[in-house]
């Protein structure tokens, strides 16, 4: 089970679009026909809704259903999964118990579970509070035990703040704390249990009493009332067959929340200050606290995303759980507030950044039918020799960054600051192109009149960025 789909617009984004664009937002009818097509012919949902808030006013576009063969249609009170975006409120429930002097971001996390459990140091330095909401702890993504696979429906159902807190005995920090981002739903989970232990209560008291009704979200909950069920969406996997509702009772904090696209918009309208709130202080807060991350900087749970130099960046997160995917996102600078809610578990294919950042490109059916139609031929040996190396980033937003080629067993991958640990693998389509499968993603090598390589080209999202060979032993660019 995939709990988190980061879009590979956090990779490849940063790296290859060119935002000298026009940067108006799609009118209504055009963002319904990228519904449609996500939904018709790619089948990558059943049903989708889209919130837009500007200080105009608020937007909806709607395409799909409830389930298959449900013809009521969808709206601004469908309720949906959120799952990771569940973060975003357990953050802001951290930074309003600092506001209130209930905690502080620098105390151990600790100091606010049972005596009995124990945590490793490493290096003298202990996990903290801000650790686990920045995604720098160093705590995996779920504890051993849980498999991270489909298998993992049931295993995180099963799981015990028991058998966390007897995990948490047994682990020691591979790095030094806070210094690296890994993306962890255990650091979340753990972070809730913290933050209830402190206030005495359950997780779910505490984020309906201080956060979901001083907001005055109706439709956002962990338990649902018989009102939100008869409006929940039906969620479905990537074959589009209904899938099992989110249950991790001791992971709740980090993606079991359900809500609306009204609600939802509600929550943002009151970050981008259209709507008073005295969570505001604590809001804007969440977004002074930062941290490195894979092409963005990590907040109190939020992601700050920025395009291109001088671009201050966007605020934003993604969620997915075993029917759902999930995105919203603002921009203070344009005071844009975006909500894309899908019943399918693949992402809204980079909508959200589009609609933030109208020239980020959309993943559309044409071209997923081209990356389908490519041929993968087999490696020569002799090519991943000549191919494997360094290159550095000619020009443009990312300017300098170097990229690496490299073999991994009899195949190679393309790794750079912006993609996973492992990179991404590339598959060859001739002898000099190469592409992924993840995106429509193309890697051309030029070689000069002698054989040797001098450059590389990324095709991605109609932009071309070229990198030039570094020569092994120099600095040569």
């Amino acid at each position: 089970m995939k709990i988190l789909n980061v879009s590979l617009a956090v990779y490849l984004g940063i790296m290859c679009v060119d935002l000298a664009r026009s940067q108006e937002l799609p009118s209504d009818e055009e963002i319904r026909q990228l519904l449609a097509d996500r939904i018709d012919v790619q089948q990558k949902s059943v049903g989708m809704v889209v919130g837009i808030i500007t200080p105009h006013g608020r937007r909806l576009i709607t395409y799909g259903r409830l389930d298959q063969g449900d013809t009521r249609p969808l709206n601004g009170n469908t309720v949906f999964e959120i799952g990771s975006v569940t973060k975003i409120f357990t953050a802001l429930l951290l930074a309003d118990m600092v506001q209130h002097g209930e905690v502080q971001l620098d105390d151990p996390v600790a100091k606010y579970l049972p005596s009995t459990v124990h945590i490793h140091e490493r290096n003298s330095k202990v996990i903290t509070l801000v650790d686990l909401a920045t995604q720098t702890s160093g705590l995996p993504f779920f504890p051993d035990g849980i498999p991270l696979d489909d298998r993992a429906v049931d295993a995180v159902a099963k799981y015990t703040p028991r058998q966390l807190y007897d995990f948490l005995s047994t682990w020691s920090p591979t790095r030094d704390i806070g210094t690296k981002w890994e993306y962890s739903n255990m650091g979340f989970g753990l972070l809730g249990l913290a933050l209830a232990h402190r206030g005495g209560v359950t997780y779910e008291s505490m984020i309906r009493d201080r956060i979901i009704k001083p907001i005055g979200l109706e439709s956002t909950a962990l338990t649902l009332s018989a009102d939100i069920k008869n409006r929940l969406a039906i969620g479905h996997d990537a074959k589009l067959r209904p899938a099992p509702s989110v249950n991790m009772p001791t992971f709740e904090a980090a993606g079991s929340l359900r809500s609306t696209a009204n609600d939802l918009l509600s929550f943002l309208a009151c970050f981008l200050g259209f709507r008073e709130s005295s969570l505001g202080p604590a809001m804007a807060s969440m977004l002074a606290t930062r941290r490195p991350g894979p092409g963005f900087q990590q907040a109190l749970g939020w992601w700050i995303v920025a395009l291109k130099e001088g671009d201050r960046g966007f605020v934003f997160h993604g969620g997915q759980t075993s029917g759902f995917a999930s995105s919203v996102g603002f921009d203070p600078e344009t005071q844009v507030g975006v909500v894309v809610l899908s019943n399918g578990t693949a992402d809204d294919g980079g909508l959200a950044w589009h609609l933030l950042r109208p020239a980020f490109p959309m993943a559309t059916s044409t071209g997923e039918r081209a990356r389908k139609e490519r041929k993968e031929i087999s490696l020569q040996p002799k090519l991943a020799d000549l191919y494997e190396g360094q290159y550095r980033v000619k020009e443009g937003p990312s300017a300098s960054m170097l990229i690496r080629i490299e073999r991994q067993g009899a195949a190679l991958a393309l790794v750079s600051p912006t993609t996973p640990p492992d990179g991404l693998r590339l598959h060859a389509g001739n002898e000099a192109q190469f592409f992924i499968t993840e995106a429509d993603l193309l890697v051309d090598f030029q070689r000069n009149r002698e054989g040797e390589v001098e450059s590389l080209t990324i095709q991605f999202a109609g932009v071309r960025t070229t990198a030039i060979r570094i020569r092994p032993g120099t600095n040569q660019h």
